[in-house]
């Protein structure tokens, strides 16, 4: 009957005396200003209701209400003991400032570094816990310690851990886009859905900082997990597993057989070659290929993409004496997220003065290795020749040959 009570007000009860009281946000378009949002996004927090009540992070603003009535109802009188900090960024911390009126004696809980962060955030001075790699809270017959995550996927970022459930606040780790859709865990929701979303959150969350995240799923490794209660996407209650998988597969940048085709094109003769590359691929036997239009794509299903896949062909036109500009932006962001060890074809077009094609290489040749140019390269001035497109299913041959070997 008390969980039918907890249910009916939006509380989730995830395990013994845990409790999620997150939200999920289904207005949201983007994710940080940035990244597209088809499915929404959910915000998880979660209470421990032990001798001593702790709670796991809180929510965006713009959903505090719906959080503290949920927070009020499991608590019941209760006061809040501890509220732990495993991440500061806005949408993790987002209602500190009101629980702290709420609740003066709540003790925050966190790194050193999280520190430093509440006071520019929220001028929080004192009522802090500091706690360092493997420490615990006693909550009463129940352990909780920390597992610190520098740098994943910023500076001041950990993860708790229940000693005595197996349980992993797992922060941005294995978390992912979009809301829940009725099922808050991984063995009621759709999951090819739930992981090409939460790949997507990776390339474009974590993805640069994979070095520190290889660091920090060894940690994990060493831990008996049972369930996994990220900050973002399901609880992974039946195979939480699956999700460590994931993530050291993608930590580690492993690819398979795939070519994404991007290309920036003014009047479609940019297009029309790299239609030509794609169908050389197709006819090679490739699969999947993925064609990309970069002023129309948002970049995270991009990146993702190439992160996923060994091959990867860009096609450009010069624009004002540059590469075309959402081409260049993907030049950057793929520099940033320190992409290594894939196969890439390159074709510029000009129609005076080249420009695209000399930016390119400079991007592969700057990467000392880490992108291997497959040839030939190409160059088209104005519109494709029989030739040039002669050259274009050429490069689509020899791509599909150096992604087999």
């Amino acid at each position: 009957m008390a969980r039918a009570i907890y249910e009916t007000r939006g509380i989730v009860q995830a395990a013994d005396s845990v409790f999620w009281i997150g939200a999920c946000d289904r207005e949201a378009d983007k994710f940080e200003g940035l990244w597209d949002l088809p499915h929404g996004m959910a915000y998880n927090s979660y209470l421990i209701k032990a001798e001593k009540t702790v709670l796991i992070d809180t929510v965006k603003s713009a959903y505090m209400d719906d959080f503290f009535l949920r927070l009020n109802q499991i608590l019941g009188g209760l006061p809040l003991d501890y509220a732990v900090i495993n991440h500061v960024e806005p949408d993790h911390s987002g209602a500190l400032e009101l629980l702290r009126r709420l609740y003066p004696d709540v003790k925050l809980v966190g790194s050193a570094k999280t520190a430093d962060m509440l006071k520019n955030f929220y001028g929080v001075d004192g009522g802090f816990v500091t706690v360092k790699e493997g420490e615990s809270l006693d909550l009463g017959g129940r352990r909780l310690s920390f597992v610190m995550a520098p740098m994943v996927h910023w500076p001041e970022s950990m993860a708790s851990y229940d000693e005595t459930n197996g349980i992993l606040f797992s922060n941005d780790i294995f978390g992912g886009f979009g809301a829940t859709e009725g099922g808050i865990f991984d063995d009621e929701a759709d999951l090819s859905t739930v992981e090409t979303e939460m790949m997507r959150y990776y390339v474009s969350i974590v993805g640069r900082f994979s070095k520190q995240a290889v660091k920090v799923l060894e940690k994990v490794r060493k831990l008996d997990v049972s369930m996994i209660c990220p900050s973002h996407g399901p609880i992974w209650r039946r195979s939480p597993e699956r999700a460590i998988g994931l993530y050291e597969k993608w930590s580690r940048q492993e690819t398979e057989e795939g070519v994404v085709v991007v290309y920036g094109s003014m009047y479609g003769n940019t297009k029309s070659a790299s239609d030509a590359i794609a169908r050389s691929l197709s006819l090679e036997g490739i699969s999947p290929v993925r064609v990309y239009d970069a002023a129309r794509s948002n970049m995270s299903f991009i990146t993702t993409d190439i992160w996923k896949y060994r091959g990867l062909v860009l096609s450009c036109c010069t624009y004002n004496m540059e590469a075309f500009p959402p081409i260049a932006a993907l030049l950057r962001m793929l520099e940033n997220k320190n992409m290594t060890g894939r196969f890439i074809g390159l074709c510029g077009t000009y129609s005076w003065a080249p420009a695209a094609l000399k930016e390119m290489k400079a991007f592969v040749e700057k990467s000392e290795g880490g992108w291997k140019l497959v040839d030939p390269t190409i160059e088209i001035k104005s519109r494709p020749s029989r030739d040039d497109i002669e050259a274009c299913e050429q490069l689509g041959k020899n791509m599909a040959k150096a992604i087999r070997g």
